[in-house]
């Protein structure tokens, strides 16, 4: 057999070499970098993560528990990865990023069925292939796809959060501890009334990297907005939102801080920590001026700052079928994010049924009907179903799975029932051999 062709190792597409390759597939796998860098991965391991380090809730009370759940089931290469590289975050899954990626890059250029091969493509080639380039797709391959699909690419703008080193952060002025007491995973940056004033301020007032473009309102991804944004949105809408203090009282006087900032591991040394929900687009020396306002970071040594990039995808319920192929090619196969998913997880399942379609494909099988009660289901269902005039990025939710018969209050019984739904029928479509 021909090796069938992945251009692009993010995570969806080094999924979708994993699962080829362990079903047998030859695989030509096709990675740019580090030739050609985008604007924002560092270097050329796959399956780089280039903003947060956490893939989210590991927990079946949550939609991106099931969801973890599911590929876990799948044999997932990714998850392998991420269990072996975890990093504590309390209920959710965080990863060193760099053992993350590195295991990935190992079993891949290890793999007998794996040939690696680094440049940059431009042109979507002949042959059974799936195009997993991401939401940093270059230029080139982009407009192919524009030709191919005849639609324009939509976008947002996503941020990244800078990094900091643990020794430079003032635990005089600092304290450990998850949110209700659930463990000391996190440390917490305390604020009073007045220096969260003076952080909102500095802010509003801190110059942004590429300002005029993108005040000119271009959208942004809800789900992870830039911290200054968030501050244009009203004075305390940071402290309701990534700088939050319930339920993290500060030992030292037993009562919640007026804000706080939360800082997470990054690394499996616990040497580096990042700034949980402080994506930026403000320039590189503004930020360390006004991050350094946060009392327990004012000698903060930043080894990683932040930065936005465009993320392109393409209008999924216009161009692409159920099994993610574009019309007119029977044998091409688009997965990750640029399908129109959001989040790490989100993008590796798409891997996994881009991978799955194709193997169908090649030896002439009818495609698996994931089950629409399943998280991988819903997710395809939303794809295939939402409204093309108002189709963006979606991740894991409750709001796009099928709903229950019953109707439940609570959210937590009610995503456990979901989550119990959702198990049954994906173990059953295992067992009926549908991947």
């Amino acid at each position: 057999m021909k090796p069938v062709c992945i251009i692009g190792a993010g995570l969806a597409g080094s999924e979708a070499a994993w699962q080829l390759a362990s079903r047998g597939v030859p695989v030509r796998l096709v990675e740019m970098r580090p030739l050609k860098m985008t604007p924002a991965h560092t270097g050329g391991a796959f399956g780089e993560l280039v903003c947060s380090n956490s893939l989210g809730a590991d927990v079946l009370s949550s939609p991106a528990g099931i969801l973890k759940s599911e590929l876990r089931k799948l044999g997932s290469l990714v998850m392998r990865a991420a269990d072996h590289s975890s990093v504590p975050a309390g209920r959710a899954l965080a990863v060193d990023r760099e053992r993350f990626a590195g295991e990935i890059t190992k079993v891949l250029e290890e793999h007998p069925l794996v040939e690696i091969v680094r440049e940059e493509r431009s042109e979507i080639p002949s042959g059974p292939c799936i195009i997993a380039t991401g939401p940093l797709t270059s230029g080139p391959m982009a407009e192919s796809l524009r030709v191919l699909t005849g639609e324009e690419f939509l976008h947002f703008f996503d941020a990244v959060a800078p990094v900091l080193t643990l020794e430079s952060v003032d635990m005089g002025k600092a304290y450990k501890g998850s949110r209700y007491g659930q463990g000391e995973d996190y440390i917490n940056c305390p604020l009073d009334e007045a220096e969260y004033d003076a952080l909102v301020e500095g802010l509003l007032t801190a110059e942004r990297a590429m300002k005029h473009e993108f005040e000119r309102k271009q959208p942004y991804f809800e789900g992870c907005l830039p911290v200054e944004i968030l501050a244009m949105r009203g004075r305390d809408t940071l402290r309701f939102g990534p700088m939050r203090p319930v339920g993290l009282p500060d030992p030292r006087s037993g009562r919640e801080p007026f804000a706080v900032v939360q800082l997470r591991q990054d690394n499996l040394e616990g040497t580096l920590f990042n700034m949980v929900g402080f994506q930026t687009n403000l320039k590189w020396k503004e930020q360390e001026r006004v991050f350094r306002l946060i009392p327990a970071l004012r000698e903060a040594d930043f080894v990683r700052l932040g930065v936005m990039h465009r993320n392109l995808y393409v209008n999924a319920p216009r161009v692409l079928d159920k099994a993610l192929r574009p019309a007119g090619r029977q044998d091409l196969f688009l997965a990750g994010q640029i399908v129109g998913v959001e989040g790490y997880m989100e993008s590796t399942a798409m891997g996994v049924v881009a991978a799955t379609g194709l193997e169908r494909f090649l030896h002439a099988k009818p495609f698996p009907v994931w089950p629409r009660e399943s998280a991988i289901g819903s997710l395809l269902h939303y794809l295939s179903d939402a409204l093309p005039e108002t189709f963006q990025p979606m991740n894991v939710n409750l709001g796009i799975f099928s709903p229950l018969e019953k109707r439940i209050r609570s959210r937590t019984d009610r995503c456990q029932a979901v989550a119990a739904r959702a198990a049954m029928a994906f173990d059953a479509f295992l067992e009926s051999r549908g991947v």
